[in-house]
């Protein structure tokens, strides 16, 4: 099988929802998309302890890669758990 190089997109869909989990090891992200994918992952360069805003700002970022730059926002909610954040991913409008 023939190697494959270059940046290599992750198999799922367009994002439909995100949420940053408080987790004590650093930040994460869950991006749920609209055909039932899920990715999940480490918010590379957020130290622990920065202020929610910088993690919000920095988990947009994995959902605008995977719209694959279609002109998407996050519309920000309040999360039922402590620490966390909860995001609804849609088109620019």
């Amino acid at each position: 099988m023939a190697k494959r190089s270059g940046k290599q997109r992750p198999l799922v869909g367009v994002p439909e929802s995100i949420v940053l989990p408080a987790a004590a090891d650093g930040r994460r992200h869950s991006i749920a998309t609209a055909d039932g994918g899920m990715l999940c992952g480490r918010l590379d360069g957020v130290p622990v302890g920065v202020e929610a805003e910088v993690a919000q700002a920095a988990a947009v970022e994995p959902a605008r890669d995977l719209a694959e730059d279609a002109g998407v926002e996050v519309t920000r909610a309040a999360s039922p758990e402590p620490g966390a954040w909860t995001g609804r991913v849609g088109p620019v409008r």
